[in-house]
């Protein structure tokens, strides 16, 4: 069989890729190992209770926003509710307890009445973060750290943690984490707020997923890919198979374009060596950004009925008293871990049923964490984790751990398992200042990448962004 694109994975980015180009005429194909579309937008049901497997909240989605754009021209705006977020995140760390808003001038105030001494620093930040007269953020400023940032322009140590309370949904460390990245990210929160997608992630997968059907693409689940055939530096088609299946004969399909969503290490192994050998090349010296540990809880009590007032709660252990810390608490024992806690029962999310509710912990995490156990060491380990978090979150909300009629634990390593993601990387490279660009068509001409690995970074806003441009850069193309 030959198509006009073939498509790695069916994360966002593959998604939007595939949908738009099916729209625009295209015959699309979509290989997906797993049984269902979405890659980390995606729920799973346990009992009475769906959970949520990456969003917390979309940033954006104010009418300037690409997202919108986007999301108007695959009709996600007539078929997707989104729920708006009543506050950014609420921080504690044992000395303080604030509520972040949305909007910036309410975030200036807030910060102001507890930092007073800090107000030259403070609108600093933001104006860094906030794009001005069409002025993207931190583009007129040499990349440098957050981290160094925040030092060049705040003394208050806890201010600094504050401001980095979601820190985990861009990287593990704040000494790493590019400030151009970081600024444009964080800046979309504040000036588009941020949404959830009323009964999860999934119900924007499954559209997408629909969306292509509807416009004669074809998506394979269950079946993984197992090479790429060349020809005079363009990809002339797959070989994929079954999975699961070591019966199945392989199976193979010719393109005119092929789309990697799939991580880009991986996309290495499966090119011929010539070709392997020079992306692994251009890569090179690129670190792969960290993963993450979610525990999955249901309630047979929604958390807000019990006091918990705030949607996100960012929770920074008590030691971390500097930015230094953050990265050595982010590999310290989970009883000192920081973590955020997501009440989803705060807003109509459509997870549960009336009444009960459901949320989760999350926080940094690594496959060291975990490898080298067998699988009962592993399973005892997750268990013993559940239940130190449970233990934590009973002090932030009484009486909650009484009320918990489900909980499971991902790890790193499962979502290396699910996304073949090495180190289970879900923000796929780390974005450290300057880091480096590759352009995969100065290896093969019809190869792109729509990915949390490509230019675009990781993150639902990442991969959406670098599917749709995906999918230009090939319409454009003769």
């Amino acid at each position: 069989m030959k198509y006009d694109v073939i498509i790695i994975g069916t994360g966002l980015g593959g998604l939007v890729a595939g949908a738009k180009l099916s729209k625009e005429g295209k015959k699309v194909l979509l290989i997906e190992q797993h049984n269902k579309a979405g890659g980390c937008a995606t729920t799973f049901r346990r009992r009475n209770f769906n959970f949520e497997v990456g969003l917390h909240e979309m940033d954006g989605l104010h009418p300037r926003d690409m997202k919108t754009k986007i999301f108007r021209d695959l009709d996600v705006l007539d078929k997707v509710e989104f729920i708006t977020i009543p506050e950014f995140y609420r921080f504690t760390n044992g000395r303080y307890n604030i509520t972040i808003p949305h909007q910036v001038s309410q975030a200036i105030d807030t910060l102001l009445e507890v930092f007073p001494d800090e107000n030259d620093g403070i609108r600093a930040y933001f104006d860094q973060i906030i794009p001005v007269r069409g002025k993207k953020a931190g583009s007129e400023q040499d990349d440098t750290s957050i981290g160094e940032f925040l030092d060049s322009i705040i003394k208050n140590e806890d201010l600094k943690l504050a401001l980095l309370g979601n820190l985990g949904y861009f990287g593990d460390d704040p000494y790493s984490l590019s400030l151009r990245y970081y600024s444009v990210a964080q800046g979309s929160y504040y000036t588009g707020g941020s949404s959830y997608i009323k009964g999860g992630s999934q119900k924007l997968s499954d559209h997408l997923a629909g969306y292509i059907l509807k416009h004669g693409g074809e998506i394979l689940f269950n079946h993984l890919v197992t090479g790429l055939k060349t020809h005079d530096r363009r990809i002339t088609g797959v070989i994929y198979k079954k999975r699961r299946d070591h019966d199945s004969s392989f199976i193979e399909a010719e393109a005119e374009y092929l789309i990697a969503n799939n991580s880009i290490p991986g996309l290495a192994d499966l090119l011929p060596e010539q070709y392997g050998s020079l992306l692994n090349e251009q890569i090179s010296g690129m670190e792969y950004g960290a993963s993450l540990l979610t525990l999955y809880l249901g309630f047979n009590k929604a958390p807000r009925d019990l006091g918990n007032q705030f949607y996100s709660t960012c929770m920074f252990d008590p030691s971390v008293k500097t930015q230094a810390d953050i990265k050595t608490n982010n590999r310290d024992d989970f009883s000192r871990r920081s973590f955020i806690f997501v009440d989803y029962s705060q807003i109509d999310s459509d997870l549960s049923a009336p009444g009960k509710g459901v949320g989760g912990i999350c926080c940094i995490d690594y496959p060291d964490d975990w490898d080298g156990l067998d699988r009962k060491e592993y399973l005892l380990k997750k268990e013993e984790t559940a239940s130190l978090f449970i233990e934590r979150l009973e002090k932030l909300i009484p009486g909650i751990s009484s009320h918990i009629d489900h909980h499971e634990t991902a790890t790193s390593l499962t979502v290396r398992r699910y996304t073949l993601n090495p180190g289970g990387a879900v923000y796929g490279f780390a974005q450290t200042p300057g880091k480096k660009v590759f352009d995969p068509q100065t290896i093969l001409d019809n190869l792109h990448i729509a990915s949390a690995w490509g230019k675009t970074g990781g993150g639902f806003s990442g991969a959406i962004y670098g599917g749709y441009l995906c999918a230009f850069n090939i319409l454009r193309q003769k």
